[in-house]
């Protein structure tokens, strides 16, 4: 495994990743030390080197700069299961700039009844900002879940809104 630090106008941000792709990103934090407790496990034995992400970093910058970036990088869900792979793989054709329900991505995967376990598999989402979780939201129109930063989730969603 491999990572590295990222600064971004929202604060910094960590990425993992092995051979097989992208295993986490952290979501920005006030300081490079709380970014790593963020990822804690995930980076025992990593080597901070840049060479697996490619211009991956520049992009989540420019991202978090407000511009409009794409992210099809492949990614390593090596530890998830099926069922959370089926929602990540889901929620990933959500255009950016756009919101859909816990529902909506349920009927994406042929399980419509899903959505409480829709929400937890999207709570379980190592891969934010790549897997766009905040773009799915309770189908009164709601917010939803997001950890505990439902603020950083309309900021989010205000952020790609404005491009």
């Amino acid at each position: 495994m491999n990572y590295i630090l990222v600064s971004t106008r929202f604060g910094w941000s960590v990425l993992v990743g092995s051979r097989a792709g992208l295993y986490s990103l952290t979501m920005p934090k006030p300081s490079p030390e709380m970014a790593l407790d963020d990822v804690g496990r995930a980076i025992e034995g990593a080597v901070e080197d840049d060479r697996v992400f490619g211009d991956l970093p520049g992009r989540l910058k420019r991202y978090f700069n407000g511009e409009r970036v794409v992210f099809n990088d492949r990614l390593d869900l090596s530890g998830t299961t099926a069922f959370q792979q089926a929602v990540w793989k889901a929620t990933r054709t959500i255009p950016c700039g756009e919101t859909r329900s816990y529902g909506w991505v349920a009927g994406r995967i042929d399980n419509p009844r899903a959505c409480r376990a829709v929400g937890n598999a999207l709570g379980r989402n190592r891969l934010p900002i790549v897997v766009p979780c905040h773009r799915v939201i309770a189908g009164d129109g709601s917010l939803g879940g997001f950890g505990n930063d439902l603020p950083l989730k309309k900021r989010l969603i205000e952020l790609e809104a404005n491009r």
